[in-house]
């Protein structure tokens, strides 16, 4: 007779190690692994074309992790709580183990989900598989979530918290006899557009490649990284966010690695505070959204839900392909179309310009993001979109107008980055690279620049948008 069995429901959590659920499972006994696809029971936010792409690569690889530890992942769709309960009734198993996501409808959805099965007498049970630190532990003095992210920051790191990660399993015990899968390509997750070859391009996936990503970070970039990191043309940052967003990397991982560096010289030393505080970032954006769950189509501060946005749809196009006029902005767009992610810095200066140049509403930004970006997390977009436009918590100030292009000048100043993702502009001199269309005719021509033709002209005047922008943000600033 088989021992007790205990499924293990992947999720985003797409590693072995630190990984709470199957620790929990082991100490059951046998483990089936198995990842359900059931992208309808995702609210309003269902995985966009980059994110169904990665989870592909994604589950292909934990897959293969699993085989080694002689297991395998069992691949299942359609309503999760029947796939529990078929499987659970397939295999006699008596437990089934995940880690929390704080989406709310998926909250709603796996409250459900652990009620029906403890009602059939499963144990069913959660883990915090993807945090440092639950959205409901950390609280203001008047008990009271926070809104502002220095203090939500100071009040984790003065937590007294075990955050070593669990080690990773060397085997798993397996069943007699496995349970039917899915291939995974019936689910057709990777995309047949243009932008697919350049992810994969620029992309590898999985548990191994997420710590080979960090462990280079801390040893190479970490250092100058509080220095470097707003710099587009190079690579400073540690671009482990879609890492992060599926699992196959834990931030108590992350935690431990970068503390070691700590220890290190005063570079170190602020490099390594600063990329921490960014980890910190995220876990504000998850109790942000836990506290205030309409947040991700609504904004946070109740008066600008009445703002006068516009609703230009060829403005929004073109913002999409990177046809602003504006060189800056159309090099993060098209590196976001090319590659499926584009630099933080970036990030602001294309959702100040959609928000405080075009008036076109935050949430059309944060749609693109999320079909478009690797790292698509419903926590950290809505968070980043609220923020720039100037209606959520700890929100830039509605006067705080990126200039796209001062904002080129000073953090791509050689032009490397706006000459490699623009390259029609690729001949400009420095000095008409970040406004062609104030240069005279004959640098233009010099450079094969032809406005409107070969390169748009812009599709606002900086001056007089901004004046437009602060007009608008100035008749709501004051809340209802």
């Amino acid at each position: 007779m088989d021992a007790p069995t205990a499924i293990v429901w992947f999720r985003h959590d797409l590693r072995l190690g630190d990984n709470p659920a199957l620790h929990a499972a082991l100490a059951v006994g046998n483990v089936i692994p198995v990842y359900i696809w059931s992208p309808e029971e995702e609210g309003s936010w269902p995985p966009g074309g980059a994110s169904r792409w990665w989870l592909h690569q994604s589950l292909t690889r934990l897959a293969e992790h699993l085989q080694k530890l002689g297991s395998r992942l069992i691949l299942r769709h359609g309503s999760s709580l029947n796939c529990l309960q078929t499987l659970a009734a397939e295999t006699g198993a008596s437990s089934v183990f995940w880690n929390r996501r704080y989406e709310p409808s998926v909250i709603d959805r796996d409250k459900c989900i652990k009620q029906t099965l403890q009602d059939a007498s499963l144990e069913a049970c959660s883990f915090n598989g993807s945090l440092l630190f639950e959205p409901w532990e950390i609280k203001n003095k008047q008990g009271k979530p926070f809104q502002v992210f220095t203090p939500f920051w100071k009040n984790c790191l003065a937590r007294d918290a075990n955050l070593d990660p669990l080690p990773t399993p060397a085997t798993l015990p397996s069943p007699n006899d496995w349970p039917a899968s899915d291939e995974l390509v019936d689910w057709q997750l990777e995309p047949t557009i243009p932008w697919d070859a350049g992810i994969r391009e620029t992309w590898t996936v999985g548990e191994v490649a997420a710590h080979e990503q960090l462990q280079q970070f801390v040893a190479e970039l970490m250092t100058e990284y509080k220095d470097q990191r707003d710099f587009m043309a190079i690579e400073a940052t540690s671009r482990l966010s879609p890492y992060l967003h599926f699992g196959e990397v834990s931030p108590r991982q992350i935690w431990v690695e970068v503390q070691a560096a700590l220890a290190g010289s005063e570079g170190e030393h602020r490099g390594a505070t600063h990329f921490l505080s960014e980890v910190g970032w995220r876990e504000f954006g998850y109790h942000l959204l836990y506290h205030f769950p309409d947040t991700s189509t609504l904004a946070l501060r109740k008066n600008f839900r009445d703002f006068p946005w516009s609703n230009n749809a060829e403005n929004l196009r073109r913002w999409q392909r990177g046809q602003t006029g504006y060189p800056v902005v159309d090099a993060a767009m098209r590196q976001l179309w090319h590659t499926g992610w584009m630099h933080n810095r970036a990030r602001m200066i294309v959702a100040s310009f959609l928000c405080k140049h075009l008036l076109i509403p935050w949430q059309r930004g944060a749609e693109w993001f999320w079909d478009t970006l690797v790292d698509a997390d419903l926590a950290s977009n809505t968070l980043g979109w609220q923020w720039t436009a100037g209606c959520g918590a700890d929100a830039a100030p509605y006067f705080r107008i990126f200039n796209p292009i001062t904002q080129g000048e000073k953090f791509d100043p050689a032009g490397e980055y706006i000459r490699r993702w623009v390259p029609e502009l690729a001949a400009l001199p420095n000095k008409w690279l970040y406004q062609p269309w104030a240069a005279p005719d004959e640098v233009l021509a010099d450079a094969g620049v032809a406005l409107g033709s070969d390169y748009p002209e812009p599709i606002v005047d900086h001056p007089t948008a901004r004046q437009a922008a602060l007009d608008a943000y100035q008749a709501v600033k004051v809340e209802k």
